[in-house]
């Protein structure tokens, strides 16, 4: 085996504290002769949720080696809460011990630039490998393998139990429930997340009728159908659906699935069950290409459209031809505006049509927008919201209100949409004949969508796990203005030539696919974009040279890098491939004698 670097691993601090250990306090001593995983997380970040569902069949395959520990770094206010952090950990299933890092301690001392990372530490409490982004899983079971058998004839791995401690099971007919949706009977479709199915409820929202899903995560079809995180409901226009009346957005399964509400028979409509990667098929027959966390669907324009949280853009399903594809976005995370194929969002979560179908609302969570599609011109504005960074709770003219991570949208009877604030624990409403944000209601938990019955609007008080009734306020609720920016440390660098290097080494056994092409590609941008005096754009070489402006005293730089490797044995008649990949947004300072080279580590050790 290859020699590695040898760095010693940083002690690991959170004022939170630790979760699913009993209670007790860990130290790196605990995990001494364990080959230990520090999954750097946030629970906003959707490639984070997927590295935790990417962790599972290694935590389960090596668990008397291996231990997996989250360090939970918040981008966002809310995330700094401990009693946020605590239902995240239960909401996602996570089945490791959990450092909450409220003041990125932790993440500063490893040198962390972005979310989600994984640091490997081997049984002698060494730094042996980091990766960023998603894809890694395969590289770091072959180092799992290749830890085991040195530590284990060197005498320092220790076999045995973990430190986890599971928490108590807390009894429900919810468990952070998703979205829902009115069914002709006046009855509740609720998307019930936690118990991974759906649950019908009477008119008064909390009695069940039936339960559909047995409330273990898979995804099988027919009578007896299993999900995996629902998330989004929609209930199709009479005579749309053949056999089904209600499509699901089955977010951790990757698909959309349909319902018949007469017998609760379920069937895939789209995806594979396999998430979307760079370089897979951008549409085509619907069960033949893969999807990316499905958030919300609405029925647009003669068309499913989904909120594609896992890749940043808007997608549609056409029930009649049975094809699925892109609609709006480019994979870019950001806040751009303009024509579809060419507009940026930001983990999209929640749609809403507009009364008279000419808009389809989006809320844009990771950008804290609300932002919208015109049918006709087929082109996204922004009506709230300025980018990635810039978050919080301020009412008043649309240009400078602010949202916190919103992951629903309804249209109201007047026209204007509610915006189910889900970080603020508000719904709030934005006017378009105004251009003016109020606040509807607040001391809700971490609301995830809302449905309009009558003159009342009923929220899905997702950390609550309940349906809540309001009347809508003739006046709004006013709230004192807050005003938040994403704050990290910032890279100190220097005017001018700056040399941008992504580390990516092939796992072992493995090399950079070329066969059809390049097998990497970088792309850089930057906010505000005269930051960049040159080398924006995209390029298949990892490494390249940037000038920054001097006129500039800071900015972020928007990094986003992709590589491809495959098994390296001739013998092998089909390699197996995977690709890696992150984006990365890495606040600088411009000073005189700042750095001249920033490198990012995709995979292997800087």
């Amino acid at each position: 085996m290859a020699s590695r670097a040898r760095v010693r691993a940083p002690e690991l601090v959170g004022a939170g504290g630790w979760l699913n250990t009993g209670g007790k306090d860990l130290t790196l001593a605990d995990f001494r002769g364990k080959i230990t995983v520090l999954d750097f997380w946030t629970f906003c970040c959707i490639n984070c949720l997927h590295v935790l569902d990417e962790l599972r069949e290694l935590e389960e395959k090596h668990r008397d080696t291996v231990v997996i520990v989250g360090v939970h770094s918040p981008k966002f206010v809310h995330e700094a809460d401990h009693r946020a952090v605590v239902d995240a950990v239960e909401r996602y299933e996570v089945h490791h011990p959990v450092l909450d890092d409220p003041e990125l301690v932790t993440w500063k001392q490893y040198a962390v630039r972005a979310w989600p990372t994984l640091v490997v530490i081997d049984p002698e409490g060494y730094v042996v490998a980091q990766h960023a982004g998603e894809g890694h899983a395969h590289a770091i079971a072959r180092l799992v393998e290749e830890l085991e058998a040195e530590h284990a004839a060197k005498g320092t791995l220790r076999r045995g139990d973990g430190p986890y401690v599971a928490p108590e099971p807390v009894a429900g007919d919810l468990r952070f429930p998703g979205k829902a949706v009115r069914l002709p009977n006046g009855h509740f479709l609720v998307a019930d997340s936690g118990h991974h199915s759906l649950v019908e409820l009477e008119a008064d929202g909390e009695t069940v009728v039936r339960r559909i899903g047995d409330g273990v995560r898979g995804l099988v079809d027919g009578a007896a159908p299993r999900f995996s995180e629902p998330q989004g409901l929609v209930l199709l226009p009479e005579g749309v659906g053949a056999g089904f009346d209600v499509v699901v957005a089955d977010t951790v399964n990757h698909a959309l699935r349909g319902v018949r509400l007469a017998d609760g028979a379920v069937t895939t409509l789209a995806g594979t069950g396999r998430q979307w990667w760079q370089g897979s098929a951008t549409e085509g027959p619907a069960h033949e290409v893969d999807l990316s966390s499905p958030w919300d669907v609405a029925w647009f324009d003669d068309r499913i459209w989904i909120a594609m949280a896992g890749v940043h853009q808007l997608w549609a399903y056409d029930p009649a031809a049975g094809t699925v594809g892109v609609a709006a976005g480019t994979t870019n995370e950001g806040l751009v505006d303009g024509p579809a194929a060419e507009a940026w969002f930001a983990q999209p979560s929640g749609l809403a049509v507009s009364a008279d179908g000419e808009r389809l609302w989006v809320a844009d969570s990771e950008t804290s927008s609300l932002r919208w599609v015109s049918r006709e011109t087929k082109e996204v504005r922004s009506a709230v919201g300025t980018g990635l960074f810039d978050f919080g709770h301020r009412d008043g003219a649309a240009d400078q209100a602010l949202f916190q991570h919103p992951l629903g949208v309804t249209v109201l009877p007047d026209g204007s949409v509610a915006v189910s604030d889900t970080y603020n624990h508000a719904l709030r409403r934005y006017d378009p004949a105004s251009g003016e944000v109020s606040t509807l209601a607040t001391d809700l938990r971490e609301p995830s969508g809302a449905v309009l019955v009558d003159q009342d609007i009923v929220v899905i008080e997702s950390a609550r796990h309940r349906l809540t009734r309001l009347r809508l306020p003739e006046e709004a609720v006013r709230v004192d203005a807050v005003a938040h920016r994403t704050r990290r440390a910032a890279t100190e660098v220097a005017p001018g030539a700056l040399r941008l290097d992504v580390v990516f080494q092939a796992p072992t056994g493995q090399k950079l696919d070329e066969r059809y092409g390049p097998s990497t590609r970088l792309l850089v941008s930057a906010t505000p974009p005269e930051l960049l005096v040159s080398g924006a754009g995209a390029d298949p070489a990892l490494s390249r040279e940037l000038v920054l402006s001097g006129e500039v005293t800071e900015g972020v730089l928007h990094v986003s890098a992709m590589a491809a490797s495959c098994d390296d044995d001739p013998a092998i008649e089909y390699p197996a491939c995977h690709v890696h990949q992150q984006d990365w947004g890495v606040p600088v300072r411009l000073t005189a004698d700042g750095a001249r080279r920033l490198p990012l580590v995709l995979a292997g050790m800087e």
